[in-house]
């Protein structure tokens, strides 16, 4: 991608999440709330402090991240469309072999 977020703000791609219930219901577009996980797709270089040195951000990325139902600005880059929000709108990282396996 060439695209770089300024300052502490990163782009991320929802990971749609299953269609189905666990009783196998499969759940129609309509109903379907929006993803609260996706994956860092670039990264910031980070913010300033008041000294004016540079505070580096705690994603990379390939991160799986949980964020906020509202988080972020919704942009289409190169067609594709993707999440541009600040770190600190971001919950948390999902780590482990279950966060990788489901991002493939």
């Amino acid at each position: 991608m060439k695209f770089r977020p300024l300052h502490d703000r990163v782009v991320v791609r929802r990971i749609e999440e299953d269609e189905r219930t666990a009783g196998g219901i499969i759940i129609p577009d309509t109903a379907k709330e929006k993803p609260m996980q996706g994956e860092v797709v670039a990264v910031g270089p980070g913010a300033r402090n008041d000294k004016g040195e540079l505070i580096a951000l705690d994603l990379k990325e390939g991160d799986r991240i949980i964020f906020g139902k509202w988080s972020g600005t919704e942009v289409k880059i190169n067609g594709e469309e993707l999440l541009i929000m600040k770190e600190s709108d971001i919950m948390g990282i999902l780590e482990g072999k279950k966060a990788s396996k489901k991002a493939a």
